[in-house]
């Protein structure tokens, strides 16, 4: 069935599909304003649909209602389909370049007859876009650059889109009455970041049976030395078949990978009936499969390569999650009751500051109103909730509030949210300006990347690492899928140092506190322990973090 966030993608695509048609722009703010309401609207939004009252939501006409029901009662919408229909796949693809929108890509297709993404390419190339009104050198090359990060993002999902994907494939494998045990391998047992293909291992006594229950329901292709699986995803979905358990473990062994390990070792010595039994033969210590990448064997300090043990148990404390004072979707009440359902024993509020217009941001009062809820919620319960705030890095590096009202706060994250186009040096001093304030207690999403969508800022890495030691200022895994920003790569070098991390859904809703799970996986690939970790710390050693640097009077409680 289709979700929240689905009917707004919906309405989006349907007015960039009406607007790239030349459609009325009232019509096609209808679907814009629609899709915003939705974002905005606090209410059950399944429910009202479920109950046909989305008459309720404010800039749902009768228009929206319509394909809004169509959409949750047949899991398709004839509009979207018939304007996928009239509208030639290359123009739609343009939307998915930066610097692009459906006013300025109905603009080059007019002017230069542009329908493709090689025709766009090849006009920026011969600098033709120059010659358009509203564009201009910088403007083309923005273009010319997002059609290279599209050539590579096109190659990759997202690990969290991957393991939905894997995950229902998995138990239609499991439930085939040849398959005696199916497992996910390669990319997604490693626990990659973006996924460029999907691999399985199925153990079955009989191969022809297996293929012959598997083409009832998918069309595949044999290749070499496995199956090629089609239509399930965007990414090539491949399957291993053993026929005994030695010949399973080894082809999960090598299936898993990545290519660096098992290149680094003896192919001949490899077997046995478990994973840990091959290990033992080939005479090296276990290695977790989040660890099986090749920057784990370019470490030069042993301490570094002790698998990780982290899991969701180890967790005490949620840190940076919204509520409705901001941008996020539930109240703080709801936000926090699923903290202490999950077993968590504190729990601090991030809403952004005020320079965060665009996602809300707090203002003294509601500033004030949050701490009264703050107080009356310790005052009920045993799980603790500190007051916090996500403030905004500033230009020049200062931060969204002064120092006075930051003492207020009992856990401050900072983070970068505007002008990425600085220069390294800029955005360098930027962030270390910021780290050395001494009421920060986290760095939030370092780079500034999306995965798949923006690339990282331009910034010295290594330079803001080292401020964040040298300030006592942990460093967050921002446990978003489209984030898990600080880099798993880079956790290694922050280790060294001697950094403390935070690993931080970054919450918008209940249900996102789950991606916890993906910063864990960012976290065990590099080897994080529970020691290493703030989130994991008891309360005391956590208030006693807090007061590192300022005393705290954790006035919220």
């Amino acid at each position: 069935m289709p979700s929240k966030k689905d009917t707004i993608k919906l309405l989006e695509e349907i007015a960039d599909m009406l607007e790239l048609k030349g459609e009325n722009k009232f019509k096609v703010q209808a679907y814009r304003t629609g899709a915003n309401s939705i974002k905005k609207a606090d209410t059950d939004f399944d429910n009202l649909v479920k109950l046909k009252e989305l008459n309720k939501i404010k800039g749902i006409g009768t228009s929206l209602q319509k394909i809004i029901y169509e959409f949750y009662d047949t899991d398709e919408s004839s509009l979207y389909k018939s304007l996928r229909e009239e509208i030639p796949a290359g123009l739609e693809q343009l939307l998915k370049i930066k610097g692009l929108n459906p006013a300025k890509i109905k603009l080059i297709n007019s002017k230069l007859g542009v329908k493709n993404l090689e025709e766009l390419e090849n006009a920026a190339k011969k600098n033709l876009l120059v010659n358009i009104k509203g564009f201009g050198e910088n403007l083309q090359e923005k273009i010319l650059s997002g059609i290279e990060d599209h050539k590579v993002y096109r190659n990759y999902i997202l690990i969290s889109y991957a393991l939905r994907i894997s995950g229902e494939f998995l138990n239609k494998l499991s439930a085939f009455k040849t398959v005696k045990r199916a497992e996910k391998s390669g990319e997604l047992r490693r626990g990659s970041e973006i996924i460029s293909q999907m691999d399985f291992i199925v153990l079955t006594s009989n191969q022809s049976s297996f293929l012959n229950e598997l083409k009832k329901i998918y069309n595949f292709k044999k290749l070499k030395d496995k199956i090629l699986v089609e239509e399930i995803s965007d990414v090539p979905v491949y399957i291993f078949i053993a026929l005994d358990e030695n010949e399973f473990y080894v082809k999960l062994f090598l299936s898993t990978g990545s290519n660096e390990f098992i290149n680094s070792i003896n192919p001949k010595k490899i077997k046995g009936k478990s994973e840990e039994e091959i290990f033992s033969g080939l005479k090296i210590p276990f290695i977790i499969p989040e660890m099986r990448e090749k920057e784990h064997f370019e470490q030069k300090k042993k301490s570094l390569l002790k698998n990780s043990n982290l899991t969701f148990d180890d967790f005490k404390g949620l840190l940076h999650f919204h509520t409705t004072f901001s941008d996020g979707k539930n109240t703080l009440n709801e936000m926090f009751n699923a903290a202490a359902e999950l077993g968590f024993i504190f729990a601090a509020v991030n809403d952004h500051s005020k320079s965060a217009f665009y996602a809300n941001g707090m203002d003294e009062k509601r500033i004030i109103q949050q701490r009264k809820e703050i107080r009356q919620i310790n005052l009920q319960n045993k799980t603790v909730l500190f007051s916090g705030i996500e403030v905004d890095i500033l230009v020049n590096g200062d931060l969204d509030y002064n120092n006075e009202l930051l003492s207020g706060f009992d856990f401050v994250i900072a983070s970068v949210h505007s002008r990425f186009n600085l220069d390294e040096k800029e955005m360098t001093e930027r962030i270390i300006k910021a780290v050395e304030n001494s009421y920060v207690d986290v760095l939030a999403h370092p780079s500034g990347r999306l995965l798949l969508s923006r690339n990282p800022y331009k910034f010295d890495i290594k330079k803001v690492i080292d401020a964040c030691f040298a300030n006592n200022v942990a460093i967050e895994i921002n446990s978003s899928p489209k984030r898990l920003d600080l880099e798993w790569r880079w956790i290694y070098y922050a280790r060294e140092k001697g950094c403390l991390f935070s690993i931080n859904p970054d919450a918008h809703t209940i249900s996102e506190i789950s991606y916890l799970v993906y910063g864990i996986m960012m976290a065990r690939k590099a080897g994080l322990q529970p020691e290493e970790v703030i989130n994991c710390f008891n309360l005391n050693k956590f208030k006693k973090f807090l007061n590192r640097k300022v005393k705290r009077n954790f006035k919220a409680k």
